[in-house]
């Protein structure tokens, strides 16, 4: 069965509509550049008492920031993006926290989820400019050497085309945030539900 993350989330309702549909995971986005960014006290309250694994997402972080940031919200686990994500995954995954490790681009190759320390996981996700995910742009399935290891596919998924994705791909997670909305930052509760279901079902 696939692991399913929901990402960006911004609203009680929100939060409560991913757990109620089955999510394993959710992901409270820290990056100021984001639509779906939330402060560190607005985390914390989103976050507080979720039985689901709580994913901060990070731009830039210090390892040092990242700490700091976990220690104040709970969080179980950590997603950074740009300068200085090596260190800030190094730093959780030594500390016992769950690490996805982004890899944004328009085009991959195997070795860019071998570069991964083993215990991370690498998340395959579509990158313009300095937009580093939440897109909404979906990847050529077809045209990526998938590596033969623990993966999360993320990248314009919905529900219509999770199971083709899943079906071709072989992830073992998936992950989705604006393909689940009805604005930036607003989930549709149907889609979350309809995502999920469509998922779990591979």
């Amino acid at each position: 069965m696939t692991w399913v993350k929901v990402c960006g989330l911004t609203r009680e309702g929100d939060v409560s509509d991913a757990v109620n549909a089955g999510a394993d995971a959710l992901g409270f986005v820290l990056a100021a550049e984001s639509p779906r960014r939330v402060s560190l006290d607005r985390a914390t309250a989103l976050m507080d008492g979720v039985p689901a694994l709580r994913i901060l997402v990070t731009v830039d972080a210090s390892a040092e920031v990242i700490a700091t940031m976990v220690k104040a919200t709970g969080a179980d686990g950590i997603q950074p993006h740009g300068r200085h994500a090596e260190s800030a995954a190094l730093w959780a995954q030594h500390a016992g926290f769950l690490v996805l490790r982004p890899i944004g681009s328009d085009s991959f190759e195997t070795r860019d989820a071998e570069a991964i320390a083993e215990g991370q996981i690498p998340l395959f996700d579509s990158a313009t400019g300095d937009r580093h995910g939440g897109t909404g742009i979906p990847l050529d399935w077809t045209a990526i050497d998938w590596p033969e290891r623990r993966f999360v596919l993320a990248g314009g998924l919905h529900p219509g085309n999770v199971a083709q994705a899943i079906a071709m791909v072989h992830p073992w997670g998936v992950d989705a945030s604006s393909g689940l909305e009805s604005e930036p930052g607003i989930k549709d509760a149907a889609r979350v539900a309809a995502f999920v279901e469509e998922a779990k079902r591979i």
